[in-house]
């Protein structure tokens, strides 16, 4: 099956960005970072995502996971983004050095919010964190969540749980540089789709990957 290389994540991070351009060299869809913990909203969720509506870019929005409760994190992630039909929902759970960091039980609470509130489970990220806090475990609950992986390489490894990846953020475009930087925001991070971006488009509408 092919993978469609149409996906790109950014955050305030990357400042200010043309998604005009980005749409210009085939991105179909942004994931944006929308909150981290409790507390901190991405400055620059909102004007991006006017930007994309304007486009008619496939639009998700991520949280960024910390040591506060799971449940007050889902809350306020879905409180401050507002999905809306075709939005996206992910939960980024990865090592925070700046600040706590949530644990697995955490990351289940989240999941577990935000799908008894919208009916759909979101996106897990996840690479080296993920697969250390595992080990060789399949999560009973975090498996209900399609799988982004975040791994610079050639080949993918997948934490137990999971037989295939349905994203794969393969460069950020600064530790691993793109050979095909995406005008209007450099770098980025590159993210890989499992299957053709008809399937991509179709699933992302439905507002899930799975």
């Amino acid at each position: 099956m092919p993978n469609t290389d149409a996906v790109i994540d950014i955050s305030h991070n990357n400042g200010n960005i043309n998604l005009a351009s980005a749409q210009q060299v085939g991105i179909l869809g942004v994931i944006h970072k929308a909150t981290q913990g409790t507390t901190f909203a991405d400055p620059m969720y909102q004007a991006n995502l006017a930007q994309a509506q304007q486009l008619g870019l496939l639009w998700g929005a991520y949280h960024f996971g910390n040591g506060d409760d799971g449940v007050a994190q889902a809350t306020f992630f879905l409180n401050t983004v507002q999905p809306q039909a075709g939005t996206l929902l992910v939960l980024d759970f990865e090592s925070n050095p700046a600040s706590s960091t949530m644990s697995l039980q955490e990351a289940r609470d989240f999941v577990s919010h935000v799908q008894a509130q919208t009916g759909i489970w979101p996106g897990l990220y996840g690479g080296s964190y993920l697969k250390e806090q595992l080990g060789s475990t399949p999560d009973p609950i975090l498996q209900n969540c399609w799988f982004w992986l975040a791994q610079y390489g050639p080949t993918a490894v997948l934490p137990p749980g999971w037989d295939h990846w349905t994203l794969w953020q393969y460069l950020d475009g600064a530790i691993v540089k793109d050979p095909n930087p995406i005008p209007g925001i450099t770098p980025c991070d590159r993210n890989y789709y499992c299957d053709t971006p008809a399937t991509l488009q179709a699933k992302w509408a439905a507002g899930s990957l799975a």
